[in-house]
């Protein structure tokens, strides 16, 4: 029987969320205390990941437009995958060859996954809007959202477990989840509704993704509402590089654990982790029931306010005296990204033509990797020459000019 278009979408979120979760959870334990990285180099790994993003994101975008969304998106998990398994066995590999240290065996994990996302990015997103419509897409991804946060319970569990046998082994299993739904995929997904570009002549299949590209740069040029989104993309990238890649260590070096509770930083993380998804479950269902979002001024208004409380909780965990204050920030900010994402995604694609919609999704990608590459080394550098604490401050900073955007288009709207 063939699985609808809707159903691969939730499971393939589903599973993502899973695998992320079991890596994310308790890889800045690994990082950090297993690995030894410093806050610089936690930015540097970021920064490699968002600059291998930035370099193909263009590449894999048109690709996806020209010849194949599915195609693109079966590649991305294949490749992604094996990125992960090897960022998993660094400290293996670093000492079975001695001339290779371990941080270039990292970083050249990072940028194997870097290749692996672009792949990925804006084609999974194109394919399912073709397939089930854009009028409908808004609550598919409230729903996709909230499947997500459920796939984050069970990984945010395995990711605990596979860690007290080894500090590595959350990252392989998490690399093999994704090398499983590549093969999935491959049985399950169809792609019925989208049309491949035409070719003219005997163009060759770099004239085709040249023209394509340049139908999408010209798409985000002549539409103001696509200029916009590129700007909070852009800042919106530079702060979240900061807060991704260093509240662990906040938490680590600056606030703490309840001493009189004797847990272990990995039971620690992953207790923050369930709370957080357990809130962000319950608002995302609230959400899914409340908002109408198939409306433009709906969404806007919605990304408006959370981009205001987002800036409060950063600056609240930054500044938290205490673990409970910083708990309570971390649990605020959890909620508002779990709202921000979908209501995003939504917003982006009432605005994309369907022929050039997995390139231009993948500009917008690719001005998400500047902003983190070009935000990441300044907030990291402030985090070395200041502290961690004065890292966050920037992050919530780089998110001010994305409230004048708002501001603006709604304006526009309303007049």
């Amino acid at each position: 029987m063939q699985v609808r278009a809707s159903q691969v979408y939730v499971t393939m979120m589903f599973m993502v969320s899973l695998a992320n979760a079991t890596m994310f959870t308790t890889y800045a334990v690994y990082f950090i205390t297993m690995l030894g990285l410093n806050p610089l180099q936690l930015l540097i790994v970021g920064t490699v990941l968002e600059m291998t993003a930035f370099v193909f994101e263009g590449i894999t975008g048109v690709v996806a437009d020209t010849y194949s969304r599915r195609r693109s998106v079966i590649i991305g998990m294949f490749v992604l995958g094996s990125g992960f398994v090897l960022g998993g066995n660094v400290q293996w590999l670093a000492q079975g060859s001695l001339l290779i240290p371990m941080f270039a065996w990292l970083l050249f994990s990072e940028f194997v996954k870097g290749v692996g996302y672009t792949f990925l990015s804006g084609a999974n997103t194109a394919w399912i809007v073709d397939e089930v419509g854009e009028d409908k897409v808004g609550a598919l991804f409230l729903r996709a959202k909230r499947f997500s946060l459920l796939g984050t319970l069970i990984g945010i569990a395995a990711s605990v477990g596979l860690y007290s046998f080894a500090s590595n082994l959350p990252y392989m299993v998490g690399g093999f989840l994704y090398l499983g739904l590549g093969f999935f995929l491959i049985l399950c997904m169809r792609e019925t509704n989208f049309v491949r570009p035409a070719r003219t002549g005997d163009t060759s299949h770099f004239q085709e993704m040249k023209k394509t590209w340049l139908s999408g740069a010209k798409v985000i040029r002549r539409h103001p509402v696509l200029l916009a989104i590129l700007v909070v993309t852009i800042f919106s990238g530079a702060a979240s590089e900061g807060y991704d890649r260093l509240w662990e260590a906040h938490l680590i070096a600056d606030i703490g654990f309840p001493a009189d509770i004797p847990l272990s930083m990995a039971i620690w993380f992953g207790m923050i982790s369930v709370l957080s998804t357990f809130v962000s479950l319950f608002a995302v269902q609230l959400a899914e029931k409340r908002l109408d979002m198939s409306k433009e001024r709906v969404v806007l208004v919605g990304m408006f306010v959370l981009t205001g409380l987002r800036i409060v909780g950063l600056l609240a965990f930054a500044f938290a005296p205490t673990f409970v204050w910083a708990l309570c920030a971390l649990l605020a900010i959890g909620v508002i990204k779990s709202l921000e994402e979908p209501m995003y995604d939504t917003w982006l694609n009432m605005n994309i033509d369907s022929s050039v919609r997995a390139t231009v999704l993948s500009m917008m990608s690719q001005s998400n990797a500047l902003g983190q590459s070009g935000g990441g080394p300044l907030v990291g550098w402030v985090g070395n020459r200041l502290s961690v604490r004065a890292s966050l401050v920037v992050a919530a900073a780089l998110l001010s000019p994305i409230l004048i955007v708002f501001g603006r288009v709604l304006r526009k709207k309303n007049g």
